[in-house]
């Protein structure tokens, strides 16, 4: 993946996006625990995707915002359309793109109309943004092959500080429907919890192949750790991070901020 520099014509939505690949690519260290917590889920997803798919299979990554899923899945021999909303960052993944196969398909994913189907679809950080995560997930299950996989990462709706409502408490979700979508990262509309995960996937079609927390809060820097996280080396905080992934079911489900699904849409239609 090319090293890319700022440039005085860039558009608003690419120097938006910079300081993210700052952190997540180019080693900027001003905030330690979106790096960890970055690494973390990166490493989670892309082990997923090796685990059920070989270089060659078909990914899509929706919302793949500045395209580092994208890029990285492409460099390792799987064939990547991107999708975003917002079609001016095409560009932008285009300047950091060095090998591999990567298409692009922007626009709304509930709008956008694939020719095939796909053997695994990357929902990264998404569902939080959704008004209705029933119907998402459901679209996103028509876009698999049959017994093709969804990777899923979210926060945790179970973690100790989370504030924000479930998604099955809530009898009114049209309401969130005007701040749906939104790119910037900070306007999470529900937190899914681990016991909701299930109930979606089988309204969807889906199963549950595989579900892991992770990410505690000296990792993420939540917690006011941010500034301690500059004084503790990387492999200790690595090896509190495993300590804590060790933690018996309940106590993880309040430590951990972020939660990676492997989902599978079944060979036939359930029953």
């Amino acid at each position: 993946m090319k090293h890319v520099t700022p440039g005085p014509d860039w558009p608003e939505s690419w120097r938006t996006s910079y300081p993210y690949d700052q952190l997540e690519l180019y080693g900027d260290t001003s905030c330690r625990g979106y790096g960890y917590a970055y690494a973390n889920r990166r490493d989670v997803t892309l082990a997923f995707v090796r685990q059920v798919a070989e270089p060659g299979a078909r990914v899509l990554d929706v919302a793949a915002a500045q395209g580092n899923f994208s890029l990285l899945l492409a460099e390792a021999g799987y064939e990547v359309t991107w999708n975003d909303l917002r079609a001016d960052l095409v560009d932008y993944v285009l300047l950091k793109h060095e090998t591999g196969v990567i298409h692009f398909a922007p626009g709304n994913v509930f709008d956008v109309g694939f020719p095939d189907l796909f053997d695994v679809v990357l929902i990264t950080e998404v569902i939080e943004h959704v008004a209705h995560p029933d119907q998402f997930l459901a679209r996103i299950a028509s876009l698999v092959k049959p017994g093709g996989h969804i990777v899923m990462t979210t926060p945790n709706g179970g973690y100790v500080q989370n504030r924000l409502p479930r998604f099955s408490d809530c009898p009114d979700p049209e309401r969130f429907e005007s701040v749906q979508f939104g790119p910037d990262g900070e306007d999470h509309i529900f937190l899914l919890h681990a016991d909701e995960v299930r109930p979606l996937a089988t309204a969807a079609g889906l199963k549950v192949v595989a579900l892991t927390l992770f990410t505690n809060p000296l990792t993420n820097g939540f917690m006011k750790t941010e500034r301690l996280l500059g004084r503790v080396p990387g492999p200790l905080v690595r090896l509190i991070e495993g300590v804590t992934q060790a933690l018996p079911g309940p106590l993880s489900r309040r430590v951990h901020t972020a939660m990676a699904v492997l989902l599978q849409r079944p060979e036939s239609p359930p029953g």
